[in-house]
């Protein structure tokens, strides 16, 4: 059973380089703010991902949460003049970013996935996933019939909740269990639940995989688990080594989780249900050790294509079909 709970710290922050803040006694808006944070993360070498690719975007999500201001803040926002309490706690944030090397989005408690906005502490992974591309197009490439009005869905390593959130406001008429074996996580997905107003639609096991989950026969299963190989998380920068291990772990090969998930998946879905993976760079190996399972490969606007689709009772040829006719 993989289980393992092991967190491990980033390297200390390198010294504290008080002459990178020198110049910010003369800044006065939001745009020279905006400008000097820009500045100062795209020198410090940050890694970005987590919430922004780029250091810009990070640093316009830390500024306008230390002012209050809503990430839709229209241009004109940039000529705002900043009181001497603002500067300070902008300073502050884009210190602790740059620093201690704390992801932006655990020091502004929010991360945004599918235009909607999640609550995020150290105790879940920060929401990204190619879902948020391909949970949209679902009905195209998996059938009208699958998606009945009493669509069972299950969302499995939930984390969040965000995912579980997404497919519920895709399929309004459907019913969602969303599991996860980290307590601490599902305490995270309860009061993302609430904030969207989803509590009763959406039903949080807490279980490793479907161990504890009472049987149930799911239209749609759909997991982002734990897909980096051990040895890998050490190489990783230290923003990303500050997300649960839990959530980053899938064991000697990457595989470890999801192995056990699509063994418990065949019996677990419908007669038309269709699992959902993202596996990362896995892809190979998917191909390699579940070539039984005839698994596809759903695209993606980059070219990745890193969601594996695995079907229950269908040919995969008339499947590939279809996505070739969908493709992006």
């Amino acid at each position: 059973m993989f289980t393992s709970r092991r967190r491990r710290e980033p390297s200390p922050p390198a010294a504290r380089r008080p002459q990178a803040f020198a110049a910010t006694e003369g800044l006065a808006t939001l745009g020279e703010w905006l400008r000097f944070g820009e500045k100062l993360l795209s020198r410090s070498g940050l890694a970005f991902g987590q919430v922004a690719t780029n250091p810009h975007d990070e640093a316009l999500a830390l500024i306008l949460h230390a002012l209050k201001l809503p990430l839709d803040s229209g241009s004109g926002a940039k000529a705002r003049r900043l009181r001497p309490e603002e500067k300070v706690a902008v300073l502050a944030l884009l210190r602790r970013r740059m620093e201690e090397r704390i992801p932006t989005a655990y020091l502004t408690r929010e991360a945004w996935l599918g235009g909607k906005r999640f609550y995020v502490d150290e105790r879940v992974i920060i929401p990204r996933s190619y879902f948020v591309e391909i949970i949209p197009r679902l009905g195209r490439w998996l059938g009208a019939k699958t998606f009945s009005s009493r669509l069972r869905i299950a969302d499995v390593c939930t984390g969040s909740g965000c995912l579980a959130i997404l497919l519920a406001g895709y399929f309004p008429g459907g019913k969602v269990d969303a599991i996860d074996l980290d307590p601490g996580a599902l305490e995270v997905a309860r009061i993302n639940l609430r904030s969207h107003r989803l509590a009763r639609r959406v039903r949080l096991w807490t279980s490793d995989l479907f161990d504890a989950v009472p049987p149930a026969r799911y239209d749609l299963i759909v997991s982002n688990p734990p897909y980096e190989p051990s040895a890998r998380l050490d190489t990783l920068p230290p923003e990303f080594r500050r997300e649960p291990w839990l959530a980053l772990d899938g064991g000697v090969d990457g595989l470890a989780v999801i192995r056990r998930l699509i063994r418990q998946a065949r019996q677990r879905l419908s007669g038309r249900g269709a699992l959902l993976i993202e596996v990362g760079g896995l892809r190979r190996a998917i191909d390699r050790e579940f070539a039984a399972e005839r698994p596809e490969w759903l695209p993606t606007e980059d070219g990745s294509d890193c969601i594996c689709l695995i079907r229950a009772g269908r040919g995969a040829a008339k499947a590939q079909g279809a996505i070739r006719r969908h493709r992006l």
